[in-house]
């Protein structure tokens, strides 16, 4: 009962931060600093609910539940409370407008639809090393990835001399391409220590049901050293950070939640 009581709770504070900013956004008071205050707040209490709710549905008496939609839960709390970090520090609170929603539905999903993929025995402190690297990693280039949506929408309409609202909702273009450099390169370092960290102390990582993931996040991992790379010495900028940001969490999706869905919806049935 405690954890629908706080997911109901998390649920409404995550829609109720979306709903002040877009009705600040509406009334064009954009770049306040109440607003920030106010969105930080709130949102503060709903992740400590649903930091609750996680704690409860991962952290069985049998082991880690780290089934789909609990999975996709805590990732979605992970990319909610660094976005919120972020707010403290940038002018960014807007972005919260698409994130926080998200959040709220990952939770809802993971309530109406528990899944159930839990790690029997114990798990080393290494593992456990991994398992965070992981999760902070891919939440870090989730940011990054639909920050550079935005940044495309942004390129979009400044091309077509017609910015409209949105560019008033979003910082400035150049801030927002550094912010995006930013986060990747954090991301990138973060992935790269999940790997190796996978490497050390996963047991059979080359096995079969883990070689695709395994696999996958090498790629992901290469496109985006490749995309520093040009930024840093050819100076990448717009549709080339754009599309390679996509393509590497798009194999990023495909290794870690790709997986999931084909072992624990599709091979399960069978």
């Amino acid at each position: 009962m405690s954890v629908i009581i706080f997911s109901v709770i998390a649920i409404c504070l995550y829609l109720a931060t979306a709903a002040l900013l877009g009705y600040r956004i509406f009334k064009l008071h954009l770049n306040t600093e109440a607003i920030k205050v106010q969105v930080v707040s709130i949102a503060g209490i709903a992740l400590l609910a649903h930091a609750l709710v996680l704690a409860q549905s991962i952290f069985s008496a049998t082991g880690l539940n780290l089934g789909f939609y609990h999975s996709l839960s805590l990732m979605s709390w992970v990319v909610a409370l660094l976005v919120i970090l972020v707010t403290i520090v940038r002018p960014v609170e807007n972005l919260s407008l698409v994130f926080l929603p998200l959040t709220a539905l990952a939770l809802t999903l993971e309530q109406l639809f528990p899944s159930h993929n839990v790690l029997t025995e114990p798990a080393s402190i290494g593992l456990e090393l991994h398992i965070l690297l992981s999760v902070t990693a891919y939440s870090m280039l989730t940011i990054a990835a639909l920050q550079s949506i935005a940044l495309a929408l942004q390129e979009r309409l400044l091309r077509k001399k017609h910015p409209g609202r949105v560019m008033g909702i979003l910082p400035p273009l150049q801030t927002m391409e550094v912010l995006l450099i930013q986060i990747l390169a954090i991301g990138f370092f973060l992935l790269s220590l999940s790997l190796a960290t996978g490497m050390m102390f996963v047991q059979n990582i080359f096995a079969q049901h883990l070689s695709h993931k395994t696999v996958l996040s090498i790629l992901a991992w290469c496109v985006f050293a490749g995309l520093l790379w040009g930024r840093w010495a050819k100076g990448w900028r717009g549709k080339h950070l754009i599309r390679w940001t996509l393509s590497g969490f798009s194999l990023l999706v495909l290794a870690y939640f790709g997986t999931k869905i084909v072992y624990e919806f599709i091979l399960s049935q069978g």
